[in-house]
């Protein structure tokens, strides 16, 4: 079995102890367990085959993405198992840490100034330039419509077959694709359950879902979620509420996973499982005769170092509510649920907001 057959299928943990006071149950789904550690896993090993199936692609060709991190070391594991060259090109406010990861797999990185969405020096825009000037491949995580889909396919499918009574899925937006994807599933598979977005406080992706207009710009610390402008991969028509969190609530509930639950997250996690609790206890008390009806969500493993009492970013895990069992993993793969340790660098987290 090839590492890349393992992207995906990730268990389904119940959070025994941080959710204790809920009757209703509160699933994660271990996006961290991936191989590069993150739920970007799914969508690099997607854009990479769909290019490829589609001609895009030549032996020793450059990929090149603008990414925060997560993306880019997805990307580079796909790089080093297919022989492409890859440049990752990110705002300079991302950690030394995952600048330094993305070297060790065999990137090339290269810093933009924290510029706005359409300012030219933004990294979005600085990568579509470098991908037209050099005739690279613009894997295009912001756009790519295989991002969407290999959740549609894949991650969907694996929550609704583990908790076939779905309730609530939450999860956070940076490209949109989780959250978008996942919706699309439910909309076939459980179209009772309702899809929420986590979002962090200064992001204005909130504000569009609750109010149909964009909310406040303010700066925030979490890593990978937020926006200031709309990606072309995540449809907020398909989103039915929007819960705010703030920078210190997300940190602090990150602490709390690893800490009580032993799950080596971050911010993103955090945020997630901060709502899915507020979702938790308004069920019980207006819906109290049914308390099995599951919620989940979406975040990724660190990237940065985490001080004591500060934050983690770029994590991933679902938010659920179903049986008693301790673990789930989907039917798909028939084998039995393990935790796969690995070693985690150490960096510090970001002062400034996601773009």
């Amino acid at each position: 079995m090839s590492l890349l057959e393992e992207v995906g299928h990730t268990p389904l943990i119940r959070l025994e102890r941080i959710a204790r006071d809920c009757r209703v149950p509160v699933w994660v789904k271990c996006e961290h367990l991936n191989p590069g550690g993150s739920v970007k896993d799914r969508i690099a090993k997607a854009i990479v085959e769909d290019a490829e199936a589609r001609g895009l692609l030549t032996p020793g060709a450059t990929l090149i993405e603008a990414t925060a991190g997560n993306t880019g070391i997805g990307l580079a594991l796909m790089a080093a198992a297919r022989d492409y060259r890859l440049v990752c090109v990110m705002p300079e406010k991302m950690s030394q840490d995952k600048r330094r990861a993305l070297r060790a797999l065999g990137a090339e990185v290269v810093i933009t100034a924290n510029a706005p969405p359409d300012d030219p020096r933004n990294f979005q825009q600085v990568a579509r330039r470098l991908a037209a000037e050099n005739g690279w491949f613009l894997t295009d995580q912001f756009n790519n419509p295989a991002n969407p889909a290999i959740h549609e396919h894949t991650t969907g499918p694996e929550i609704t077959e583990a908790l076939p009574n779905l309730a609530r899925f939450v999860a956070g937006a940076g490209t949109g694709g989780t959250i978008t994807g996942v919706a699309r599933h439910l909309r076939r598979a459980a179209p009772h359950a309702r899809v929420v977005l986590a979002d962090p406080v200064g992001s204005g992706l909130a504000g569009l879902v609750m109010e149909g207009r964009m909310g406040p710009d303010a700066a925030y610390t979490l890593e990978g979620i937020g926006a200031r402008k709309v990606p072309e991969t995540l449809d907020l028509s398909l989103i039915h509420e929007a819960i705010s969190v703030s920078d210190a609530a997300a940190y602090a509930m990150a602490d709390r996973l690893v800490r009580e639950e032993g799950l080596l997250v971050g911010g993103s996690a955090g945020a997630a499982v901060v709502a899915a609790l507020e979702l938790a206890r308004r069920d019980q008390s207006t819906a109290p005769s049914s308390p099995s009806s599951p919620i989940a969500g979406i975040a990724t493993r660190p990237r940065t170092s985490i001080p004591s009492g500060a934050g983690r970013t770029g994590s991933s895990c679902s938010w659920s509510r179903y049986s008693r069992s301790g673990c789930r993993r989907p039917a798909t793969r028939g084998r039995t649920c393990r935790l796969r340790s690995r070693a985690r660098r150490a960096g510090s987290p970001r002062r400034s907001p996601a773009p």
